[in-house]
């Protein structure tokens, strides 16, 4: 609104004579304040010139101007790991930009929660913020914005979400995205140019470095991709190779499976792996002895969703993916016939030992045999096949709606094999002919059947028994004849030293009851039939 001023009048005033001529008279001039009055006025600013940055032809977008978009559609406030500048043609066409962050941050403090980052436009008009159905749920850390000129704008979302256009979206997205990985876990980025100058500085890093642009990302959003294995069936192929484990060999670095693969001896036909609550417990396993001497590579499984993810993996490249602590381990680097003739001999040369300790174990293990599987250890205990490994036990009791009836109906049964090298093992044997209803060959019998539930990661519930036992067999060792308590240890009182008569007069004395009394007054000579006190 601005003030606009308005000419006066003219001071002259034209008048009208009787003879119809006119007269113009003068008047007092006088000085006259200009007037205004108010005028609206509109001008117009365009607040945003830019064209979006996703219609924009890639060449002529800068870095930064990539990590400032990604910052204001994240919020995120450090820069992007990677991304990706596409547009889609043929069946559908669309325009999108993938950036792929650096920090999980908490996404998996509440996974099954979380909102996508795919954000939908139409012809660049704004649909969803937060679109499902882009892409699958093991990739909602990714952030993005998808916009097509092929579907309708006069719709509800809820039709929008089942339009065929949408599904052909979501499997070309979910290809690349997964592109760009396969392309960072060789050290290729996309931000890169096609040259050989660009390849061979990101190659300079070996792919197991821990500085390199996959593993920093394996091991912020690695469990994101094991889901995926899981989850999405159609790219199973796809993401086992983008799997990473630490490894026997791997020198606490990861390992792909198709380094592990061309690793391989040619006599090893599956890939083997364990288990277990930390690295450091499955690195110490009496599982691993035997694989160990053979110089065979194992992978390690410390985190809960990995045993999850191999099994529904099943084999990879023809290997298939074989547990150390389950049954049917086979190495392939001996002859056959030679380990049956030999195992025969150890199961009839021990069938004293295994037909007494399944007599006594009945219930705890469904069978006891001789094995090679280990080779310093006495015994171990494995599970079947298709059953419940130790590990998956411990994790399934872990769970915070775990039904104590239904997780005994789903424990596997157990198989306690005996090493029939180990001198223990032979010993008892020669106990069992000669004394097997003496409590001690029982305790000792126990005890290989205690050590190897401990060592194999199982939890032992009979821990009270357990406890007896150890007792007993410390007493035995420390040749304890009984049992019984000693004596208690007899306390004497000890009797007060005399003291001086002038002390003890000046000390209070103690009463009955160990309270003190005033000293004893003393007594003077008699004045004048009164007392002279001292």
């Amino acid at each position: 609104t601005e003030m606009v001023e308005v000419a006066p009048t003219d001071s002259e005033k034209k008048v009208e004579t009787e003879d119809g001529l006119e007269i113009e008279e003068e008047e007092d001039e006088e000085e006259k304040k200009p007037t205004t009055e108010k005028v609206d006025k509109w001008d117009y600013h365009r607040l945003n010139g830019n064209v979006a940055i996703w219609s924009r032809d890639k060449d002529e977008i800068t870095t930064e101007e990539y990590q400032k978009f990604y910052k204001v559609i994240s919020k995120d406030t450090s820069d992007a790991a990677d991304w990706i500048h596409f547009k889609a043609e043929g069946e559908v066409e669309f325009k999108s930009i993938i950036f792929i962050p650096q920090d999980a941050g908490t996404l998996y403090d509440d996974y099954n929660n979380r909102k996508a980052g795919m954000k939908l436009y139409v012809r660049k008009v704004l649909i969803q913020a937060d679109f499902e159905d882009l892409l699958p749920r093991y990739l909602n850390f990714i952030q993005g914005v998808v916009d097509s000129d092929d579907l309708p704008l006069n719709v509800s979302r809820e039709t929008l979400q089942q339009h065929k256009i949408l599904k052909v979206m979501a499997k070309k997205l979910v290809r690349k995205v997964l592109e760009m990985l396969r392309k960072m876990s060789a050290g290729k980025k996309q931000t890169d140019e096609d040259d050989a100058d660009s390849e061979n500085d990101e190659n300079a890093l070996a792919p197991n470095d821990p500085e390199h642009p996959y593993i920093k990302f394996w091991e912020q959003f690695g469990k994101s991709i094991k889901m995926g294995v899981m989850e999405d069936m159609a790219n199973k192929g796809k993401l086992a190779k983008l799997l990473r484990f630490k490894s026997s060999k791997s020198e606490d670095k990861y390992v792909s499976l198709e380094d592990y693969v061309s690793g391989m001896p040619d006599w090893q036909k599956d890939i083997y792996f364990i288990a277990a609550e930390s690295l450091e417990a499955a690195a110490k396993s009496p599982f691993m002895e035997v694989a160990r001497r053979k110089n065979v590579e194992v992978l390690y499984l410390p985190e809960p969703i990995d045993e999850y993810a191999i099994q529904s993996l099943g084999d990879f490249d023809g290997h298939k993916m074989q547990s150390l602590t389950k049954d049917g381990l086979k190495f392939g680097d001996e002859d056959e016939d030679t380990q049956k003739k030999r195992l025969k001999v150890y199961k009839q040369t021990f069938k004293p030992l295994t037909k007494y300790m399944k007599d006594l174990f009945a219930g705890k293990v469904a069978k006891v045999t001789v094995s090679q599987r280990v080779e310093t250890s006495p015994s171990v205990i494995v599970t079947s096949q298709f059953g419940h490994s130790a590990n998956m036990e411990r994790i399934v009791r872990a769970q915070t709606f775990a039904n104590p009836e239904a997780y005994k109906a789903m424990m596997a049964a157990k198989t306690l094999e005996l090493n029939p090298r180990h001198p223990i093992i032979v010993k008892l044997n020669e106990l069992v002919k000669s004394s097997a209803d003496a409590e001690t060959t029982k305790d000792l019998a126990y005890m290989v059947f205690d050590t190897a539930l401990l060592t194999s990661g199982f939890q032992h519930d009979d821990t009270e028994d357990f406890a007896a036992r150890m007792n007993r067999v410390l007493a035995s060792s420390l040749k304890v004849s009984s049992m019984d308590l000693e004596e208690e240890v007899v306390i004497e009182e000890e009797e007060e030293e005399e003291e001086d008569d002038d002390d003890e007069d000046d000390m209070p004395q103690r009463g009955r009851g160990g309270r003190r009394q005033p000293p004893p007054k003393k007594e003077g000579k008699k004045k004048g039939g009164h007392e002279e006190k001292a």
